[in-house]
């Protein structure tokens, strides 16, 4: 068998690694050559797994992204890494200095941020949509939301007839009425009021049933306590059990949605700068991949995004397991860095709760695409963020405090975590995937990413772009990440992103009374 380099077959990501990632495949008896040293692959290696470059002693760590990704169990160059050769032990890094202090972010000259064309609202955020937005207050009337949006989409709403205006939306959703109070009340609240107050919602049907716990006056009394809504929006509201029953409430709210579009459309877009973009990052169905090639390219994205004044979140706490320390020194401060800590700890401590630990995090998928620990996820998870400055954190749709880059709070599932990112003001979401992933936000447009040529050839039309090509060489990280913030800001200004093609509204809210990891 001829040799090969091993930039034909495989990934090291840091100089570094004591191992690297195979691209295609490797058959046993392949030669790689490394420098000036050749090593033969003992055994069949499929993409996304990995083997070691070099002897790894046991006991020695196994490093990937140049941090432990486990402890060798006795390793010789080309042995494949497997749970039978490596342990899951990784050391926990926790001290920080008092005195920790990231420099303060370097942005671009005002005339080197862009501009897309956004809505601007009165309350100076920007929306990169317009919808209306039909809100049900609790699951006892969530049927009734669905069906109004629905009819209204197909039959009082086009294009055509309403160009300023993106659709007709509903949230469904199993929360509301017979929950506990406190932070489960409080976390439902303030994720519908955030919705109702988002950027990118333009009017507002609410919809209760009439006796539930979490009914509209409940709704409104937190929007009251909490500011109100941001801007003076068209929003109306009607019952359930006051209209009649399901079909007058339907036809009721069929006749409000066709009062309210005009009123919506009324909304004009105009030249926003790029800063005002709030971008998610988000990621599932991940593979080996994932950190080499999509992740890292956001990251990149990210980067470009906040050096021109813009915001990211970042949550999927689960996911920041045995890799925390490398975000908490990317904090502003002590404080911060503490705050990622504590966040991921009180994670921690509400997943024992249920008997779940965070490790059990990589599905069945995840560890069939080469990721066999929560410490390789998370190590490559952590890549969507960048490389500049965390400023803080905040709890589950929650609002953050400034620009820059944060940590919320919430889950790693993904029809919980997208729709708290989106509360919390993101007004685009990129999700990349490396197994292929099709969910969608229902106020939001959520950008799929992929980390390899397969699964975005395979699903053309759910996923928007193709991060592979770093796999196969076409592209550096550095390019596709160009690429993809330039998306980004091409669907801010309005080109759809194909989960809108394909109406993928997925929402759900978190609760602190299950764990989803």
């Amino acid at each position: 068998m001829n040799p090969v380099r091993l930039s034909e077959v495989a990934v090291r990501v840091a100089e570094e690694d004591n191992c690297a990632v195979v691209k295609f495949g490797v058959d046993a008896g392949c030669v790689v050559v490394i420098g000036d040293e050749e090593i033969t692959v003992v055994a069949d290696i499929v993409p996304g797994h990995r083997f070691a470059t070099r002897p790894i002693p046991a006991g020695d760590h196994v490093l990937q992204y140049g941090q432990p990704i486990g402890t060798s169990l006795g390793l010789d160059p080309g042995d494949p890494i497997t749970a039978d050769t490596m342990s899951d032990d990784i050391p926990v890094i926790r001290e920080i200095p008092d005195d920790l202090r990231n420099p303060e972010p370097v942005y671009l000259p005002d005339d080197g941020i862009g501009t897309f064309p956004g809505f601007l609202r009165p309350d100076g955020r920007t929306g990169t949509r317009n919808f209306l937005l039909v809100l049900p207050t609790s699951m006892c009337s969530s049927h009734e939301a669905s069906q109004i949006a629905t009819i209204a989409e197909f039959q009082h709403w086009s294009r055509e007839r309403f160009p300023n205006v993106d659709g007709v939306v509903a949230i469904p959703h199993s929360k509301g009425c017979g929950c506990s109070d406190g932070s489960n009340l409080d976390i439902t609240m303030r994720t519908l009021a955030h919705y109702a107050d988002h950027p990118n919602v333009g009017g507002v049907l609410m919809l209760e049933l009439g006796c539930e716990k979490t009914n509209q006056t409940m709704v409104d009394r937190w929007l009251g306590e909490h500011g109100g809504f941001s801007w003076d929006k068209p929003v109306e509201r009607i019952g359930v059990q006051s209209e009649g029953g399901t079909e007058a409430t339907i036809l009721r709210g069929l006749s409000l949605v066709q009062e309210m579009l005009p009123r919506v459309d009324l909304a004009r877009r105009s030249d926003r700068p790029v800063s005002e973009i709030v971008l998610g990052l988000k990621c599932g169905g991940s593979d080996g991949f994932s950190g080499l090639s999509a992740n890292p390219a956001l990251g990149v994205a990210t980067d470009m995004l906040i050096d021109r004044r813009g915001t990211a979140i970042i949550t999927e706490v689960p996911e920041f397991c045995g890799a925390e320390h490398v975000f908490a020194w990317r904090g502003r401060d002590a404080a911060t860095a503490r705050a990622v800590y504590e966040t991921v700890d009180w994670y921690k401590e509400h997943a024992a709760v249920f008997g779940t630990r965070l490790d059990d995090n990589p599905s069945p998928g995840n560890k069939a695409g080469g990721l066999l620990n929560i410490a390789i996820k998370s190590l490559g998870a952590l890549a969507k963020a960048g490389t500049r400055r965390v400023e803080g954190c905040c709890g589950y749709a929650e609002r953050t405090g400034s620009n820059g880059l944060w940590l919320m709070q919430g889950p790693g599932y993904d029809q919980e975590a997208t729709p708290g990112i989106v509360a919390s003001g993101c007004n685009v979401v990129v999700f990349t995937t490396g197994r292929g992933t099709t969910i969608g936000n229902a106020i939001c447009p959520v950008i799929k990413l992929s980390s390899n040529t397969p699964t975005w050839e395979r699903m053309r039309h759910d996923i928007d772009l193709d991060a592979g090509t770093v796999i196969s060489g076409s592209e550096t990280i550095e390019e596709c990440g160009r690429r993809v913030f330039d998306h980004v800001v091409a669907v801010a200004g309005g080109e759809p992103a194909l989960a809108e093609r394909t109406r993928h509204r997925e929402f759900q809210i978190w609760s602190e009374c299950s764990v989803s990891l």
